[in-house]
């Protein structure tokens, strides 16, 4: 149908406004048919008023069932030109089809724009009090302010229709943007989940598998000029195969594999001891959060690697010590040290993923060395970030451990 609404939006129109355009052609078109059947009744209309009522009736009737989205705004005045002209034409010969006027209105300020439709509702006005003129008894102040008061009610309404439109499409909006917002934000909150997760493999991975690999490489290579290589090869193939089952671990479940079955201090032990290093436990263990356990062991192993790997240390140290209100970790060894302020190597992952392992649990890691002084890692797990279970015994404060 002809455009009816003001300001419409291209989503089309809502459930009430497609109700409110359905409740005017009804009552025009209804409010004709009553008025046609008086007419029939009393004998008022010759066979052109027939004809004109007919051409009224159809022409409105196909006007109002064009769809509105492709209906153009030049269209729908055309049609309600038509219409217009056909129902002065009726009034004319009738003057009870000026009832007529009172829907029309309606159309009026509902098609055409404010500069248009006032004009265009000030000339209905005036056809009815033309016709009103016509009828027995000529023009009277009754039949003046009647079609006038009826004009004031349709202005009113009309306007009061146009405020709420309005109001439901700034509300509309209002949603739309609310769900658009809601959309970018789940998109981007995925994409923070999917950049952490790729944060944490790669951290995994470097700590696990990189550093079982580096220990192939490095005993691979002394096991080229060793006279007796055999020992070596062993080594490289237990290493091997626990690296094989490390990553098949890995794959099938992101837990932890190197604490699957076992305590954070078995697994730092065991880790001391594969890299011929001390290790010392300071008071009672308590449960820990898995992501905490995990923290400490990893620091532990990119600790120990880079003691055997690069300070080519001869004592190293790890002391594990649970206090009552944090868990520390200390790794020491007298190797040949670096200048902690100097940039790592752009490849270089170790120190950076060790720093934000302990960062994103609420811990602190300092790292302590000179050239030549050996190094010392130290990190702090307090007990409110990580979140121990409650209830859970405490340990007795103790040394913090062996430090440089």
């Amino acid at each position: 149908m002809p455009r009816t609404e003001p300001h419409a939006s291209p989503a089309g129109p809502t459930p009430a406004l497609r109700l409110a355009n359905l409740a005017v052609h009804g009552l025009f078109l209804t409010l004709l048919a009553v008025l046609l059947a008086r007419a029939a009744a009393d004998g008022a209309l010759g066979p052109a008023g027939w004809a004109t009522a007919g051409a009224l009736a159809a022409g409105y009737a196909a006007g109002s069932a064009l769809p509105r989205s492709r209906a153009p705004r030049a269209l729908g005045a055309a049609w309600l030109l038509a219409v217009a002209a056909l129902w002065i034409a009726l009034t004319l010969q009738h003057p009870e089809f000026s009832y007529l006027a009172f829907p029309l209105y309606f159309v009026c300020l509902h098609v055409l724009p404010p500069r248009y439709a006032l004009p265009a509702v000030a000339a209905l006005t005036t056809a009815v009090v033309a016709a009103q003129a016509t009828t027995p008894g000529g023009l009277t102040t009754a039949k003046v302010i009647g079609p006038l008061a009826g004009l004031a009610v349709a202005l009113l309404t009309a306007y009061g229709y146009a405020a709420l439109y309005r109001e439901s499409r700034a509300r509309q909006q209002l949603i739309d943007d609310l769900v658009r917002t809601r959309d970018e934000l789940a998109a981007s909150q995925r994409e923070a989940g999917r950049l952490a997760e790729r944060q944490r493999l790669a951290r995994e991975i470097h700590d696990t598998l990189a550093q079982g690999l580096a220990g192939i490489v490095l005993l691979a290579r002394e096991a080229g000029t060793a006279p007796d290589a055999a020992p070596l090869l062993d080594e490289i193939g237990r290493t091997a195969s626990a690296n094989l089952a490390e990553a098949r671990r890995f794959v099938h479940a992101l837990t932890p594999p190197a604490l699957d079955g076992t305590t954070l201090t078995d697994a730092l032990r065991r880790l001391a001891d594969g890299a011929d290093a001390a290790f010392r436990r300071d008071g009672d263990p308590y449960p820990l959060p898995v992501e905490a356990e995990v923290a400490l062991l990893r620091l532990t192993q990119e600790a120990l690697a880079n003691a055997v790997r690069h300070a080519h240390a001869a004592h190293v140290a790890v002391t594990l010590a649970y206090l009552d209100d944090a868990v520390t970790l200390d790794v020491y060894d007298d190797g040949t040290g670096f200048d902690p302020a100097t940039a790592p190597a752009p490849d270089s992952f170790g120190l950076h993923g060790m720093h934000e392992r302990i960062a994103a649990l609420g811990g602190t890691l300092t790292v302590e060395s000179a050239p030549g002084e050996g190094t010392a890692v130290a990190a702090a797990l307090p007990l409110r970030a990580v979140g121990r279970p409650a209830g859970a015994p405490a340990g007795r404060p103790s040394p913090a451990g062996v430090r440089r």
